[in-house]
């Protein structure tokens, strides 16, 4: 037996064995799911209070690292980045409003560039079976960024809440199923 498939079975039977703990996760998630798409501006600012919090860390982490491998070349390079995570850290959580509008419309972006992205590669796949599948995501994800994008600055008060929230309970829904698989096993 390969150390992957050995690897593979320990995972399945560590499952199996904590499968409770497993579907408390999922419906914990499923919950947190619910709650960001009943409030999602509550649901919107926590995700970018999260997102501040983790910028600090990240910038005192980088400055850290300058610091530690100051001989290096690029002392001043990873300085200057974990200064800019900082103060951008600390600016997004002394202001998560503003941050928030900011944070929408990169969002609203991101979906608009996926999208085009993902239909031009669905013709590109077009001889082989999915292509379809590729190219309606792809249309899905044009239509929410656009639909972001339009209708900003209002889309700050659901768009990150919602998407959270959806990410949330697909998370959830896909821990509940693999406890029940574990737990039939």
């Amino acid at each position: 037996m390969s150390n992957a498939a050995a690897m593979r079975l320990n995972a399945i039977e560590s499952i199996r064995e904590h499968w409770g703990w497993f579907l408390a996760l999922g419906i914990i998630f499923i919950i947190a799911g619910v709650f960001a798409i009943v409030a999602p501006m509550v649901a919107g600012l926590t995700v970018t209070i999260v997102f501040s919090i983790v910028l600090v860390w990240l910038g005192i982490m980088a400055i850290i690292q300058a610091f530690g491998t100051k001989s290096w070349g690029g002392f001043i390079w990873e300085l200057l980045i974990g200064l800019v995570l900082l103060v951008g850290g600390v600016a997004t959580w002394i202001n998560p409003v503003l941050a928030a509008l900011s944070l929408t419309i990169v969002v609203g972006a991101v979906f608009l560039a996926k999208g085009v992205i993902q239909a031009v590669m669905s013709f590109q796949m077009r001889p082989h079976s999915g292509w379809g599948w590729m190219l309606t995501a792809g249309i899905l994800s044009v239509i929410v960024g656009l639909i972001i994008l339009i209708q900003w600055p209002l889309s700050t008060a659901y768009a990150l809440g919602y998407l959270a929230g959806i990410s949330l309970i697909f998370s959830g829904w896909s821990y509940v199923m693999i406890s029940l698989a574990a737990k039939r096993v």
